[in-house]
């Protein structure tokens, strides 16, 4: 396999960074198959994508039925709750089975894990935000694209020498730890989150 040299590539997100830089630089995959090993991102946001819709969905609209408009917009929370442990054991899991003894497979499909921990924090928070505020949901989603986008955008500035500095088994971990630090979060908005709501005079408090 040919040489891989980080100072040739522009930059790019953290996610980008993760893969490529396992891929190819300790498992020695040419810039070829560095491309496909995308693909077990891209099938577990399709799982995710299938699990939302019909088994997701399908338990919301079965609590709807029940509850009617008592149904409190924290039950969106649900497959964020499962996300947060995926994330987190994702980025562990791939951190550290960059080893070249290690088959490439293991950190293709801790890549999947990932994809599908993505797509459920992604959608749930989303569905979540329009539920909490109704008429003004494309204001609150709009203020969360801006942040969002802030980060997505500062990353690339810092996600390279990171990467070249700690390595991809350090760097990586550093993303896990704060996936960690975060990981109670969907847990305290789904027991706390009637509270969280009151603070705001435009969120749904009445639930």
């Amino acid at each position: 396999p040919r040489c891989w040299d980080y100072r040739h590539e522009p930059p790019r997100p953290a996610s980008s960074w993760n893969l490529n830089a396992t891929k190819v630089l300790m498992h020695g995959l040419s810039s070829g198959a560095e491309g496909l090993m995308f693909l077990g991102f891209s099938v577990g946001s399709f799982i995710g994508a299938i699990y939302c819709i019909f088994v997701d969905q399908r338990m919301y609209e079965n609590k709807r039925q029940r509850h009617g408009s008592d149904l409190a917009p924290e039950v969106r929370l649900y497959t964020c709750m499962i996300a947060a442990p995926l994330l987190t054991i994702s980025l562990f899991w791939f951190a550290w089975t960059s080893y070249p003894s290690i088959s490439f497979w293991s950190p293709l499909v801790a890549g999947g894990m990932f994809g599908t921990a993505t797509l459920f924090i992604f959608l749930s928070l989303l569905t979540y935000i329009t539920e909490v505020y109704l008429a003004n949901a494309a204001s609150a989603i709009a203020a969360n694209t801006v942040v969002r986008s802030a980060f997505g955008a500062g990353f690339p500035m810092f996600g390279q020498q990171m990467y070249e500095t700690l390595k991809p088994r350090w760097a990586t971990c550093v993303l896990a730890f704060i996936a960690l630090a975060m990981f109670p979060i969907p847990f305290v908005f789904y027991r706390y989150g009637h509270v969280i709501r009151s603070w705001s005079k435009n969120a749904l408090s009445e639930l």
